[in-house]
């Protein structure tokens, strides 16, 4: 029996653990998060592990609520400390699940801590933890340097002020750099019950009603400058389902002026408009060379009574089952046929899509040194060591696996970095059992080219 997540921890061959002395030493860009840069711009100080922990960790919340803990231990008003032993009693039963394992990572990684995670250890590890978190170290910044982030891109709305992003930039004390991300969901959403009051936030930011689409993507052009002006390379759009209709200009104006008067679309008119911004974001960020990231299939927000007592985002949400190849190929046709497609990296949330996805790359690649279209990294319910597997397997068997730009966390702790490690074993365990097989040879050259580059030479070249 193997020691519980010894040296040698997801790494089953000696090419594997050859391979990862290469892979762990890589500086980590982290192109997808939702850490606040406010926390980062302030140094923010956590009073306590529980903060860093479950303060906006919905996956734990999530966890928590099927291991039957009640929602004041969750997102209630009760103590940090009991909230904390909360968590703490769940852990093991988390066999099986990603958290358990990070989990541990986090508590050796940044804690030296190094004991089984129960109840019966929970006030040890909380006093340990906290004499750590007490010292200037473990600030916000502190962590990023110690996890050796090289780039952040966090996740911003193309009318939220970058104030946090400008006074990062001009902080030399920052390792990393932190650059905003344009993310465009509430742009691309019409239909959504908020669309109106989002029209008001553009307003008060730009000082006039955006009346027509002309005027809405003037606005929204002002804002791509600011943006570049503060360092953005990457766009985002998370879509519930992949929109195409073949539409004109005249068609999606109609639609957002009637949007605009409050007034309920038809969803043929939600995938008009929904398709003519979609494929003019897209042109416009070609122009620009941002990347731009497309989320697929989620539900979100499904307890109603949940979301009407604490909102958004928390822990609410699952996968969608919609067909999206044919709007999909659509989409990204419109902007190849007049060789305006940016590069794009495109995540499946429900594994059905993966070789939907996993083609598609194949129709639109271009030269230029890189795989221009990306298989997303393994995202949300599919971020774990089989989804991170499969993801891999399916890249290689359908694409370039050595181009594909690697590991994000997609999260709000900055504890999460232990995330790349888990990626990283991963990464060189699936390659090193290909080369103990005899499917691939012992050129730990070409080798270690591969697994540093997917660790982060091809993400940094991509962006």
């Amino acid at each position: 029996m193997k020691k519980f997540m010894a040296d040698d921890f997801l790494l089953e061959t000696d090419v594997a653990r050859e391979l990862y002395s290469f892979a762990e030493k890589m500086p980590i860009i982290d192109y997808h998060c939702h850490l606040d840069p406010k926390e980062i711009a302030e140094d923010r100080r956590f009073e306590n592990i529980a903060q860093m922990w479950l303060g906006a960790d919905h996956y734990k919340w999530r966890a928590m609520r099927g291991f039957g803990i009640d929602e004041k231990l969750i997102t209630g008003d009760a103590d940090d400390f009991d909230k904390f032993k909360a968590w703490v009693s769940a852990v093991p039963y988390l066999i099986g699940n990603p958290l358990f394992h990070w989990t541990y990572l986090e508590l050796k990684r940044y804690f030296d801590i190094d004991v089984t995670v129960n109840e019966k250890n929970a006030k040890y590890i909380w006093d340990k933890a906290n004499e750590r978190i007490a010292s200037p170290e473990f600030s916000a910044v502190g962590l990023i340097k110690k996890s050796n982030v090289e780039l952040i891109c966090t996740t911003d709305d193309p009318f939220d002020p970058l104030d946090h992003h400008c006074a990062i930039a001009a902080n030399p004390d920052i390792p990393a750099k932190v650059l905003p991300t344009f993310r465009t969901d509430n742009i691309i959403n019409i239909q959504k019950d908020g669309y109106p009051k989002y029209i008001e936030k553009i307003t008060s930011v730009m000082g006039a009603v955006p009346e027509d689409i002309e005027a809405l993507k003037n606005a929204i052009l002002q804002r791509m400058e600011l943006f570049a002006k503060a360092g953005c390379r990457v766009s985002d759009v998370g879509l519930d389902t992949v929109p195409y209709a073949a539409v004109s200009e005249e068609k999606a104006n109609s639609a957002y002026k009637k949007r605009l008067k409050g007034e309920t679309l038809s969803e043929a008119e939600v995938y008009e408009y929904q398709t003519y911004m979609f494929v003019w974001l897209g042109k416009q960020y070609a122009k620009r060379d941002w990347v731009m990231q497309v989320h697929i299939s989620v539900m979100r927000n499904n307890n109603t009574l949940m979301f009407n007592k604490i909102g958004p985002d928390r822990g609410f949400d699952s996968v969608n089952d919609s067909n999206l190849a044919v709007p999909l190929s659509r989409l990204l046709d419109a902007m190849a046929v007049t060789d305006e497609l940016p590069k794009t990296v495109l995540y499946y949330l429900n594994p059905k899509d993966i070789y939907v996805l996993g083609t598609m790359l194949g129709n639109f690649q271009s030269g230029n040194g890189v795989s221009k279209i990306q298989l997303g990294s393994a995202w949300w319910f599919n971020d774990h060591k089989d989804g991170m597997e499969n993801q891999l397997k399916t890249l290689a068997n359908l694409g370039v696996l050595p181009k594909f730009v690697g590991m994000l966390t997609d999260s709000r702790s900055f504890l999460s970095y232990a995330r790349h490690e888990y990626f990283r074993r991963i990464l060189c365990n699936v390659i090193g059992n290909w080369v103990e097989n005899g499917e691939y040879p012992h050129d730990i050259e070409t080798l270690k080219k591969i697994v540093c580059d997917i660790s982060y030479n091809n993400i940094k070249e991509y962006i």
